[in-house]
Order: C-alpha cells, then sequence, then structure tokens
C-alpha cells in the first residue's frame, strides 16, 4: 500500500511517496503518539493515527459508564434512579465543560496548523483557568444544595434520604470532572491523542477498580453503597488530571507548557469565550433538553428513569467510539483550515462520515435484535428491562444518521463555527424535540413510549439537516 507520508517540517517540500510497513505498524504508532503533521501526510493515515487513540480512549470512557451503573444496579432501582437524576445536573456542567473544550480544541488545532506551537501553549494555560472558574458554582451547589437538587428533579424519598450523598460528591468534586474534559481537548487539538487516550484508560481503569470496592467493602474498607461510587470516581478522575497536568508540562509530542506560560492571559481568554459560546450554547440546549425529558419520565415512575438511565449508559457506550472518530473530524477540519487547506478538510469529513455510518448500521441490528437482553445485563426488574429495551429498539431504526449527525456537527465545531450548531440544537431540541415529547407521552398517554418517539423523530429530523447545512460549505470560512 502506498500512503504520503511526509515527515520533514519544511512546507516548501513537495511530499514524498514512501511505502508503509503495513496498517498494523500504523496503529502501533497511533495508540503510542506520533509527531506526523497530519496537514501534511496522507488524509487516510491521518484519520487513522487520530481516530484510533480517540475511540479507544472514548471506548475506555463507555466502558466505565456500563461498568459503573453495572454495580450501582445492584443496589436497586431507586439508586439507578439517584444516579440518572444527578446526571441531569451534570448534563448541564458537561455542556459548559464540552463548549469550552470544543473551543479550545478549535483554537489549538488551529494554531498548530499555523505552526504557532507557542500561542496554543498558551491558550491551553487559559483554558484550564477557565475550567478551574467555570467548576465553582456546581461544587457550592452540589455541596450544600444536594437533597434540594433531586427533590427539584422529583427524585423519590429513597434518592432524598439516601442518595443525596452521590450528589454532594459528583458535583462537589466536579472539578476533575471538567479539567478532565478540558485538558483533554487540549491534547486533541494538538493532535496529541494517544495522550489523552492514556489518560482516559489510568483514570477510568482505576474507577473500574474501586468501584465494587467503595460501593460494596472490601476488607478493612466498609461498604458505602451509592457514595462509594461517586467517590470512586473521584479519585479516579483526579488521578487523571494530576497525570494530565504532568505530561503537559514534561511535553508531548505536539504541545509543552513551560512555567514562564503560566499567567493570566485576558485576550486570549476573550477568545476562547467568544468561540465557546456557540458550543456552550449548543451543549445547554442539548444537555437541558435530556432535563426536561428526565422531568417527563420521573412523572410517569422510577421505573421509566432507570430503564431510560441504563438505556442511555448503553447507548453512550456504542456513541463513543463514533465520537472519537468525529473528534478525529474536528482536529483535521482545525488543522487543515489552519494551513489553509479547505478541500482537504472537507475531504476528511466525508471518509469518516461514511466510516461512522457503517459502526452504526452494525450497533443497529445488535440493538433491534438483543435490547431487552442488553437491559437485563444491569437490572433483573421486568419492567426496567421492558422500558429500557423499548428505547434502544426504537433507537435502532434511524441510528446510523447518528453517525453522520455527529462527524457533521464535529466539522463545524473543528473550523470554530460553533454557533451555527447552536441555532440547529435551539430548534430541534427546544421547539421539537420537548413540546413533542411532552404532547405524545402526557397528552396522548403514550407514557415512556411517548419520550423515546419524541427523540427518535427529533434526533432523526436534526441529524439530517445538519448534514444538508455541511455541504453548503460556509464553515471553510470561518476565522477564529
Amino acid at each position: 500500500m502506498i500512503l504520503t507520508d511526509m515527515q520533514n517540517s519544511d512546507s516548501n517540500k513537495p511530499a514524498v511517496q514512501v511505502p508503509s510497513k503495513s496498517i498494523w505498524l500504523d496503529v502501533k504508532n497511533a495508540i503510542r503518539g506520533t509527531e506526523a503533521d497530519y496537514t501534511r501526510i496522507s488524509l487516510k493515515k491521518a484519520i487513522l493515527l487520530l481516530a484510533v487513540p480517540m475511540i479507544l480512549e472514548l471506548v475506555m470512557e463507555s466502558t466505565f459508564a456500563v461498568v459503573d451503573i453495572f454495580f450501582v444496579g445492584k443496589l436497586g432501582s431507586s439508586a439507578v434512579a439517584t444516579v440518572g437524576l444527578t446526571e441531569t445536573y451534570l448534563f448541564l456542567l458537561y455542556s459548559i465543560a464540552m463548549g469550552v473544550a470544543t473551543a479550545v480544541t478549535a483554537i489549538i488545532a488551529r494554531r498548530i496548523g499555523e505552526k504557532k506551537k507557542d500561542e496554543a501553549s498558551v491558550t491551553a494555560v487559559q483554558a484550564i483557568f477557565l475550567g478551574i472558574l467555570i467548576s465553582l458554582p456546581f461544587a457550592f451547589a452540589g455541596i450544600f444544595y444536594a437533597k434540594d437538587l433531586l427533590a427539584l428533579m422529583g427524585a423519590d424519598e429513597w434518592s432524598i434520604e439516601h442518595g443525596y450523598r452521590y450528589t454532594q460528591w459528583m458535583l462537589g468534586g466536579n472539578s476533575v470532572i471538567v479539567l478532565l474534559f478540558v485538558i483533554n481537548a487540549i491534547y486533541r487539538g494538538a493532535g496529541d491523542a494517544a495522550i489523552a487516550m492514556r489518560v482516559l484508560w489510568f483514570a477510568n481503569g482505576l474507577n473500574i477498580i474501586l468501584d465494587p470496592i467503595l460501593i460494596f467493602g472490601f476488607g478493612p474498607i466498609p461498604a458505602m453503597g451509592i457514595e462509594g461510587a461517586a467517590i470512586a470516581t473521584t479519585i479516579g478522575r483526579g488521578a487523571g488530571v494530576a497525570m494530565q497536568l504532568w505530561v503537559l508540562f514534561r511535553g508531548g509530542k505536539h504541545i509543552r507548557v513551560t512555567p514562564s506560560q503560566v499567567r493570566w492571559n485576558l485576550k486570549i481568554v476573550l477568545n476562547i469565550l467568544r468561540t465557546s459560546l456557540g458550543g456552550v450554547g449548543q451543549m445547554i440546549v442539548a444537555m437541558t433538553s435530556w432535563i426536561f425529558l428526565m422531568r417527563i419520565l420521573a412523572d410517569i415512575g422510577s421505573d421509566a428513569v432507570a430503564g431510560a438511565t441504563i438505556a442511555l449508559r448503553i447507548l453512550l457506550f456504542t456513541l463513543m467510539p463514533a465520537w472519537g472518530m468525529a473528534n478525529a473530524a474536528a482536529t483535521l477540519v482545525g488543522q487543515n483550515l489552519g494551513a489553509n487547506q479547505p478541500d482537504r478538510a472537507e475531504s476528511a469529513v466525508w471518509k469518516i462520515g461514511f466510516y461512522n455510518m457503517i459502526f452504526m448500521l452494525c450497533v443497529s441490528v445488535i440493538y433491534f435484535l438483543f435490547n431487552e437482553a442488553l437491559i437485563a445485563i444491569f437490572s433483573g426488574d421486568e419492567r426496567v428491562i421492558t422500558i429500557g429495551g423499548e428505547w434502544l429498539r426504537i433507537l435502532s431504526y434511524s441510528y446510523f444518521v447518528y453517525g453522520w449527525w455527529m462527524v457533521s456537527v464535529q466539522a463545524f465545531n473543528g473550523a470554530g463555527d460553533t454557533i451555527t450548531p447552536t441555532k440547529i440544537n435551539l430548534v430541534f431540541f427546544w421547539l421539537i424535540q420537548i413540546p413533542l415529547a411532552w404532547y405524545l407521552a402526557i397528552s396522548l398517554d403514550w407514557q415512556h413510549s411517548g419520550v423515546f418517539w419524541g427523540v427518535f423523530y427529533s434526533e432523526t429530523a436534526v441529524g439530517l439537516f445538519t448534514l444538508w447545512l455541511f455541504t453548503r460549505g460556509k464553515w471553510k470560512t470561518n476565522v477564529v
């Protein structure tokens, strides 16, 4: 197989055609990390080098989510519902953190593509400062108002009296979650996807080990129940952040921060904030839409919340590899636009979108054939199994559209055009999804099925529309 493999940093020299020893060597290099210039090597190789570690990174993240709910599920449906209701608030936090992370990836990718590594490093420092500031209000609310927050979401008596400590830990220690998002976004934008992968494998691997020990007890360690799950998460992700910072200052393949760069830079902070407004907006719209859906399900019953929560974890498990490929698209779009190669950026999106579609079609078949069997892995409650299985089956009908939607959204985000996806989300999630789900579930009395069908119709439509808008090409002219 012949691949363009241009390692020389002199952009004036033509690319040299050299044979690749094997695809397995490329996979090995992807996992180990490489100094390759993603704006100059062959596009297929660039996708492979970026997508492999990004997929493996998010596979571990989704594996942890599934393992976590597996152990919590042993404590009963109310415990699972507590996790689901707490995550509605974490989704707000995620929306802000992911919005900032989206901007950080776009800006750093653009600076790397422009060969301005010092500016990329200073941007990384400002992003970390912002991440810390973002976490403070959520920490305060979680520590002092955990019970009130659960009650506001319609939690049952067990969740409020016994599950609130889970909420305290998860929100109170949210800074490690925010920093994990933001710093890994730095690595992705720089092209150091292998570092981001290793960090999440370490953090979530530690979580998985600690989960059963702290939930059920082991030797001198007492059983902490659902609180133990939150403590395990906080410890694991805190260790991951420590690892991120150590590597960032020690230096990766493409980015390194020096002590002299650790200072407040208002101009760069404002640029991150300006670029992130759209990213935060699109995430908030999507996440708050889910909060409203969970509130509707809470009125239907804790079984509906538990079934939806388990289905969501399975959904995330299968979406994460697809998001890994989509994140590769964001990095390639940002770096290639920085190198003034918009056609190469567009070509990357179409290739990755096709790969994503094939993957999601395979997942759809599994959802359709084994939906209830998948839910039964995490719960023995027949009602929960039926509800969760129904959602997976409904998703299977158009799951492949999600693959194209993710990649096209990340193309906009990688270009720094975070406003367009925000406008799209506002229309399809707030003006269509929430009213439609409420109408089907409450007015027509479809119960949980109404919520699931509302999600199906709205998210299939948003996926097709976003892809159509991408084809118009305006994103190529965005400046960050």
